[in-house]
């Protein structure tokens, strides 16, 4: 799933460079692509929120905050830097305005409080510095949460739902903010979507129940989450392109892509009996290998097909501009995976546990 995700996000990057966001029909679809994000999140705080869930119940022992963050770090950073110090030297656009502000803010991933700092080659980074300060938020989430164990984590759920309720009207909120910047882009606009992989661990480890069966029920829940994702290619989740939309579309875009993501997902982790052959085979497990390598890498690999392949920019070629970048893409994230990522976490894992 996380590979998909990855996959998706490259796909909608590619069509706004290509110019295809602007059929009058599938442009619509090709840039909600980005609804993907919804899916990064949700995975996330499944993932990362699955152990304090279990240790919640007395299934379990949550892991100590700096032992958690030593990880995070560990599996995010290395691989990144090497990607911003890459694009910041090597990649013309990006070499030519990268003064010590830009440097900076990407390396310490504060490209969403900085103004104009995100980058030719690295502005897909904006989702990866909200998924770090959700990991920075966790531990804290787990502290407050710490009244909620035992008995009393029948509560767990409703208390999740409610954090991811109110953070709908962030948006609402008159943040003052630079120009530049948008506070849309800060984690709390974005925590429903961490929110929904949080629901889904607390409900991991539920009695089953009907309302259970129903959400675990993939010929439920994926229609279900196609109809939310038709329904973002609307109006009803912002207007087309880049443009600022109303408070109200971006709280309706937060509210699908957390339908969205539950969706996905609900099936795989409630379900855990139910069989899937293509997400369960060696391919898509080596994508998910890479997935993080190919969200990092893909548009600077984008930004060099163009003029590699005699390609111009926002005229054409869908297509041809993905298969390209998609055939570039793979070999830097298998070499990522297995000269950076992986080496580095097995030897934390080996040095402090």
């Amino acid at each position: 799933m996380r590979a998909l995700a990855a996959l998706g996000v490259m796909l909608t990057h590619v069509a706004f460079q290509t110019g295809a966001t602007g059929h009058p029909v599938l442009g619509r679809v090709w840039e909600r692509f980005d609804m993907a994000v919804a899916v990064f999140f949700a995975l996330s705080g499944f993932l990362l929120w699955r152990p304090h869930a279990a240790a919640a119940r007395g299934l379990g022992t949550a892991p100590r905050a700096g032992r958690y963050l030593l990880h995070r770090a560990a599996r995010i950073l290395p691989a990144y830097w090497i990607v911003v110090c890459t694009v910041l030297i090597l990649l013309p656009n990006a070499a030519h305005t990268a003064g010590f502000r830009v440097w900076v803010a990407n390396l310490g991933l504060l490209q969403v409080f900085v103004p104009f700092t995100l980058t030719d080659g690295l502005t897909q980074m904006w989702s990866l510095s909200v998924e770090v300060a959700f990991y920075l938020v966790l531990p804290l989430l787990a502290f407050v949460f710490m009244w909620v164990r035992g008995r009393r984590a029948r509560w767990r759920v409703p208390v999740v739902l409610v954090v991811g309720a109110l953070c709908l009207g962030w948006n609402f909120l008159p943040v003052p903010t630079p120009d530049g910047i948008h506070a849309d882009n800060w984690l709390p606009g974005y925590l429903p979507w961490f929110a929904v992989g949080m629901l889904l661990a607390e409900l991991a480890d539920t009695e089953a129940s009907r309302w259970r069966r129903v959400a675990g029920n993939r010929w439920i829940m994926w229609p279900l989450a196609l109809a939310a994702f038709a329904l973002a290619t609307t109006d009803l989740a912002g207007p087309r392109g880049l443009t600022h939309g109303q408070p109200w579309q971006y709280a309706a875009k937060m509210t699908l892509g957390a339908v969205i993501g539950f969706g996905l997902l609900a099936p795989l982790v409630l379900r855990p009996e139910s069989r899937h052959r293509w997400l369960e085979s060696r391919v898509a497990a080596m994508l998910g290998r890479w997935s993080y390598g190919i969200f990092i890498w893909h548009l600077a690999v984008l930004s060099i097909v163009f003029p590699v392949f005699g390609i111009i920019p926002f005229r054409g070629h869908f297509v041809l501009v993905y298969l390209l970048t998609v055939a570039f893409t793979l070999p830097l994230a298998a070499a990522s995976f297995a000269l950076i990522e992986e080496p580095i976490r097995v030897w934390t894992r080996r040095r402090f546990g």
